[in-house]
Protein backbone atom coordinates (compact mmCIF):
# COMPACT_ATOMS: atom_id res chain seq x y z
CA UNK A 1 0.00 0.00 0.00
CA UNK A 2 1.65 3.53 -1.04
CA UNK A 3 -0.18 6.26 0.86
CA UNK A 4 0.51 10.25 0.05
CA UNK A 5 0.61 12.83 2.95
CA UNK A 6 0.42 16.14 1.56
CA UNK A 7 3.07 18.21 4.02
CA UNK A 8 1.97 21.92 4.01
CA UNK A 9 3.17 24.69 6.49
CA UNK A 10 0.13 24.79 8.39
CA UNK A 11 -1.49 21.68 8.45
CA UNK A 12 1.23 18.65 8.65
CA UNK A 13 0.51 18.11 11.73
CA UNK A 14 -2.62 16.95 11.12
CA UNK A 15 -1.72 15.00 8.22
CA UNK A 16 1.26 12.99 10.00
CA UNK A 17 -1.07 12.27 12.92
CA UNK A 18 -3.40 10.74 10.83
CA UNK A 19 -0.63 8.67 8.61
CA UNK A 20 0.28 7.04 11.66
CA UNK A 21 -2.87 6.42 12.70
CA UNK A 22 -4.21 5.10 9.16
CA UNK A 23 -1.47 3.94 7.32
CA UNK A 24 -0.62 0.20 7.88
CA UNK A 25 3.02 -0.76 9.61
CA UNK A 26 3.74 -2.21 5.96
CA UNK A 27 2.66 0.61 3.69
CA UNK A 28 4.95 3.32 1.66
CA UNK A 29 4.22 6.49 3.16
CA UNK A 30 5.47 9.26 1.01
CA UNK A 31 5.89 12.79 2.75
CA UNK A 32 4.88 14.90 -0.04
CA UNK A 33 5.93 18.75 0.18
CA UNK A 34 5.21 21.26 -2.91
CA UNK A 35 7.10 25.02 -3.19
CA UNK A 36 4.75 27.04 -5.38
CA UNK A 37 6.96 28.50 -7.65
CA UNK A 38 4.95 31.78 -8.50
CA UNK A 39 6.19 34.07 -5.82
CA UNK A 40 10.03 33.34 -6.83
CA UNK A 41 8.84 34.10 -10.37
CA UNK A 42 7.30 37.17 -9.47
CA UNK A 43 10.84 38.22 -8.04
CA UNK A 44 12.41 37.44 -10.76
CA UNK A 45 10.31 39.35 -13.26
CA UNK A 46 10.36 42.31 -10.87
CA UNK A 47 14.14 42.18 -10.70
CA UNK A 48 14.86 41.45 -14.15
CA UNK A 49 12.16 44.04 -15.57
CA UNK A 50 12.09 46.95 -12.88
CA UNK A 51 15.39 46.59 -10.72
CA UNK A 52 18.28 45.04 -12.36
CA UNK A 53 19.10 47.56 -14.79
CA UNK A 54 22.60 48.09 -14.42
CA UNK A 55 24.66 49.91 -11.86
CA UNK A 56 25.75 53.46 -12.95
CA UNK A 57 28.94 52.26 -12.58
CA UNK A 58 29.30 48.31 -13.53
CA UNK A 59 32.45 47.14 -11.74
CA UNK A 60 30.77 48.91 -8.56
CA UNK A 61 29.03 46.22 -6.15
CA UNK A 62 28.12 47.38 -3.12
CA UNK A 63 28.63 44.95 -0.16
CA UNK A 64 24.47 45.30 -0.05
CA UNK A 65 23.88 43.11 -2.47
CA UNK A 66 22.84 45.30 -4.70
CA UNK A 67 22.85 43.19 -8.19
CA UNK A 68 21.42 40.03 -6.68
CA UNK A 69 17.57 38.73 -7.79
CA UNK A 70 15.39 38.56 -4.94
CA UNK A 71 14.62 35.30 -6.73
CA UNK A 72 16.89 33.62 -5.82
CA UNK A 73 16.78 34.42 -2.07
CA UNK A 74 13.22 33.54 -2.14
CA UNK A 75 13.98 30.27 -4.09
CA UNK A 76 17.37 29.11 -1.55
CA UNK A 77 14.63 30.34 2.06
CA UNK A 78 12.47 28.08 0.54
CA UNK A 79 14.08 25.03 -0.30
CA UNK A 80 16.09 25.43 3.31
CA UNK A 81 12.39 25.79 4.77
CA UNK A 82 11.04 22.92 2.73
CA UNK A 83 13.62 20.32 3.94
CA UNK A 84 13.01 21.33 7.45
CA UNK A 85 9.56 20.62 7.11
CA UNK A 86 9.86 17.51 5.42
CA UNK A 87 12.50 16.53 8.55
CA UNK A 88 9.56 17.67 11.27
CA UNK A 89 7.61 15.84 9.00
CA UNK A 90 9.26 12.72 9.25
CA UNK A 91 10.65 12.65 12.75
CA UNK A 92 6.70 13.24 14.11
CA UNK A 93 5.66 10.15 11.58
CA UNK A 94 8.92 8.02 13.61
CA UNK A 95 8.61 5.41 10.69
CA UNK A 96 10.74 4.91 7.13
CA UNK A 97 9.34 7.35 5.22
CA UNK A 98 10.17 8.93 1.35
CA UNK A 99 10.14 12.73 1.44
CA UNK A 100 9.13 13.95 -2.04
CA UNK A 101 9.95 17.61 -3.48
CA UNK A 102 7.75 19.37 -6.18
CA UNK A 103 7.86 22.49 -7.02
CA UNK A 104 5.51 23.81 -9.46
CA UNK A 105 1.71 24.53 -9.12
CA UNK A 106 0.74 22.88 -5.84
CA UNK A 107 -2.54 21.35 -7.09
CA UNK A 108 -1.44 19.69 -9.87
CA UNK A 109 2.07 18.72 -8.75
CA UNK A 110 -0.21 16.96 -5.11
CA UNK A 111 -2.54 15.11 -7.86
CA UNK A 112 0.38 14.09 -10.28
CA UNK A 113 1.82 12.80 -6.61
CA UNK A 114 -0.91 10.48 -5.86
CA UNK A 115 -1.57 8.79 -9.56
CA UNK A 116 -0.92 5.32 -7.94
CA UNK A 117 -1.19 5.72 -4.61
CA UNK A 118 -3.74 3.80 -2.83
CA UNK A 119 -4.72 7.13 -0.37
CA UNK A 120 -3.86 10.42 0.01
CA UNK A 121 -4.30 12.68 3.55
CA UNK A 122 -4.91 15.92 2.88
CA UNK A 123 -6.13 18.63 5.57
CA UNK A 124 -8.59 21.46 5.09
CA UNK A 125 -7.04 25.26 5.11
CA UNK A 126 -9.87 27.49 4.57
CA UNK A 127 -12.45 28.51 6.72
CA UNK A 128 -12.05 26.35 9.46
CA UNK A 129 -14.62 27.65 11.99
CA UNK A 130 -17.47 26.07 9.78
CA UNK A 131 -18.71 22.70 8.36
CA UNK A 132 -18.65 23.09 4.74
CA UNK A 133 -17.22 23.60 1.29
CA UNK A 134 -15.79 27.03 2.51
CA UNK A 135 -13.52 24.94 4.75
CA UNK A 136 -11.38 24.05 1.63
CA UNK A 137 -8.83 26.02 -0.01
CA UNK A 138 -8.44 26.46 -3.56
CA UNK A 139 -5.29 24.33 -4.49
CA UNK A 140 -7.01 21.32 -1.83
CA UNK A 141 -10.68 21.95 -3.53
CA UNK A 142 -8.45 21.08 -6.69
CA UNK A 143 -6.94 17.62 -5.67
CA UNK A 144 -10.39 16.63 -4.25
CA UNK A 145 -11.68 16.79 -6.75
CA UNK A 146 -8.89 15.46 -8.76
CA UNK A 147 -7.41 13.01 -6.98
CA UNK A 148 -6.80 10.08 -8.62
CA UNK A 149 -6.75 7.51 -5.55
CA UNK A 150 -8.94 7.63 -2.21
CA UNK A 151 -8.50 10.70 0.10
CA UNK A 152 -8.60 10.97 3.38
CA UNK A 153 -9.70 14.53 4.72
CA UNK A 154 -8.60 15.34 7.61
CA UNK A 155 -9.31 18.46 10.17
CA UNK A 156 -6.20 20.02 11.37
CA UNK A 157 -7.43 21.31 14.32
CA UNK A 158 -11.12 20.25 16.39
CA UNK A 159 -13.67 19.88 13.73
CA UNK A 160 -16.05 22.97 14.65
CA UNK A 161 -19.73 21.66 16.10
CA UNK A 162 -22.68 20.80 13.73
CA UNK A 163 -24.16 24.26 15.61
CA UNK A 164 -21.83 25.59 11.98
CA UNK A 165 -24.20 23.66 9.83
CA UNK A 166 -25.54 26.45 7.16
CA UNK A 167 -29.64 26.49 8.15
CA UNK A 168 -31.50 23.78 5.47
CA UNK A 169 -32.72 25.39 2.68
CA UNK A 170 -36.37 26.95 2.47
CA UNK A 171 -39.47 24.20 1.78
CA UNK A 172 -40.30 24.64 -1.96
Amino acid sequence: MAVVVWITEGTWPACVDSARAHAPDDAEVVLLHVLDTEPAAVAHGAFAGLLGRAHPNPGHRPATGWGRDPGDAAEETAAISERQLLQAAADRLGRPCVQQARAGRVEREVVAAADGADLLILARDGDLTHLGPHSLGHATRFVVDHAPCPVLLVWPKAAPDLTALPPPPPPR
